[in-house]
């Protein structure tokens, strides 16, 4: 995925518009998860993954050749997730503050949608609901680095990539995010985050 996105960025550079057709088409999905899984809303994130597929045709000349893209790319979707959460008065500024540490960086997200996040499966939806309130509940930086790492399968190179980072700094902040998570949800939910993808690393 990686190589042949970043292939099809180099091509869309030249203003190739079927390669970067394609690229939309490959990141389409992936993209929409991560903007779900930020602002809550269904139809909030499919506006704003159109926006930054936007964002990246007009910056496509800024791309340089030999970086992966994408890192690249997300760092557009969360800029621009991040931008529409402010706007509406959803999220502070300085929880997005670079110089806040794990404990001192805390605004909470407040999300339009109040449900279970983005799974069908009825039979764990008051599991599913007690989870996605919890994750509503973390700080930002918390709730991104988790969909990164929980729900779009993103390595500690690629998350580092992503937010600019060191990789130490990812392995800390999951770290913390995580605990915090289970500390939200070790009351209500008894053991039963193996229900959900990845929950035995949670």
């Amino acid at each position: 995925m990686e190589t042949l996105t970043t292939q099809l960025m180099i091509a869309s550079k030249t203003g190739d518009q079927a390669a970067f057709d394609q690229l939309v088409q490959k990141l389409s999905e992936r993209a929409f998860g991560v903007a779900k899984n930020l602002v809550g809303s269904k139809e909030d994130a499919r506006d704003l993954c159109q926006e930054a597929f936007m964002k990246t045709w007009r910056a496509r000349e800024t791309f340089r050749d030999g970086d992966p893209f994408l890192p690249w790319f997300h760092r557009i979707l969360r800029n621009t997730c991040f931008s529409f959460l402010r706007k509406h008065g959803r999220i502070k500024k300085s929880s997005l503050s670079a110089g806040q540490t794990d404990n001192g960086d805390a605004t909470d997200w407040e999300l339009v949608d109040q449900g279970p996040g983005p799974s069908s499966d009825v039979e764990h939806n008051e599991t599913k609901a007690l989870f996605w309130e919890a994750m509503q509940r973390l700080t930002a930086r918390d709730r991104e680095i988790l969909v990164l790492r929980q729900f779009q399968d993103l390595s500690y190179r690629e998350i580092s990539h992503a937010l600019d980072v060191p990789e130490g700094t990812v392995m800390s902040r999951l770290y913390h995010a995580r605990r915090r998570l289970r500390e939200f949800l070790e009351p209500h939910l008894d053991g039963a985050l193996s229900d959900f993808k990845h929950g035995a690393d949670l």
